[in-house]
């Protein structure tokens, strides 16, 4: 299978040398893979002009943007930018992030997976984050979840859910998207993947605030939206989070932001979220 691979990356000179070295040394190496250097004010371009000096199958392009780091938009435009100089023949798309350490049989392992199932539209492996010299589960992994910065998409799959949404919880709303259009979603907890930097440790206030925006343009309505907080705070270790999540979530419906999905994908991600729910309340009923 022919694997396409976007990395955008923002000062990431410390990291995206392992992250790129790691993929040279696939079982199965990407066809094309191209980093997005997004305003960068380090070394990060040079590091990766010497991958692209190396193999030829690796560019670069240098984009200039803002310095903020907020989750969403900013990430998912150089995605694009990245994915506007590759042609259409791949079978898998993925958006890489630039901190990563893949296993050296990831991308093989994934196309095994999607040869088995011509309705698997999404897969990943698992992160795990360094704590007191050993590599640990990330809290943030869930068996059901796909984390964003391992996003590998079949092409139909990718191309039925509308690409990725400029916004806060775009890594998220494919997920959601992608069971609308009825693909699977896989995570194979046998791909360890390392990560670098730990989710979130450069997010701005600001930023926080875009989770509750989030869930309001998904149309989780405000009771999906509380749990949903609850949770995500929880996991995060930082219950005061979860006040940020509700502001966000009437700061949006305030100012009618425009929603990530139509009325119909709407009603369906909350028929989703409620049997996922009351499925984990079963579950707990009865241990």
């Amino acid at each position: 299978m022919n694997f396409y691979i976007v990395i955008p990356a923002h000062n990431e000179a410390d990291v995206i040398g392992s992250t790129l070295e790691s993929l040279t040394r696939q079982t199965l190496l990407p066809k094309r893979l191209v980093v997005v250097n997004d305003n960068s004010n380090d070394t990060t371009g040079e590091v990766v002009q010497l991958f692209t000096n190396k193999h030829s199958w690796i560019s670069v392009i240098h984009s200039k943007s803002s310095n903020e780091h907020l989750p969403g938009s900013k990430i998912i435009n150089a995605f694009y930018k990245g994915l506007k100089t590759l042609d259409e023949s791949y079978d898998v798309v993925c958006k890489f992030d630039a901190d990563l350490i893949f296993p050296e049989n990831y991308l093989e392992q994934l196309a095994l997976h999607f040869k088995k199932n011509k309705r698997l539209g999404m897969a990943a492996g698992f992160c795990y984050i360094e704590k007191n010299g050993q590599w640990i589960l990330e809290n943030l992994t869930r068996k059901d979840h796909i984390r964003g910065g391992l996003k590998a998409y079949r092409k139909q799959c990718f191309k039925d859910i509308g690409k990725l949404k400029r916004s806060m919880g775009w890594d998220t709303v494919d997920e959601l998207l992608a069971k609308y259009h009825h693909w699977d979603l896989l995570t194979d907890d046998t791909l360890h993947v390392k990560h670098l930097k730990p989710t979130g440790q450069s997010y701005s206030k600001a930023s926080k605030y875009l989770q509750g925006e989030a869930m309001y343009k998904m149309r989780y309505g405000l009771v999906i939206t509380f749990i949903s907080g609850l949770k995500l705070a929880y996991r995060k270790g930082q219950m005061g989070l979860l006040n940020d999540y509700i502001a966000g979530y009437f700061k949006a419906k305030k100012e009618q932001a425009d929603y990530l999905v139509s009325e119909a994908e709407g009603k369906f991600i909350r028929k989703l979220r409620w049997k996922g729910m009351l499925g984990k309340l079963n579950f707990l009923s009865r241990s």
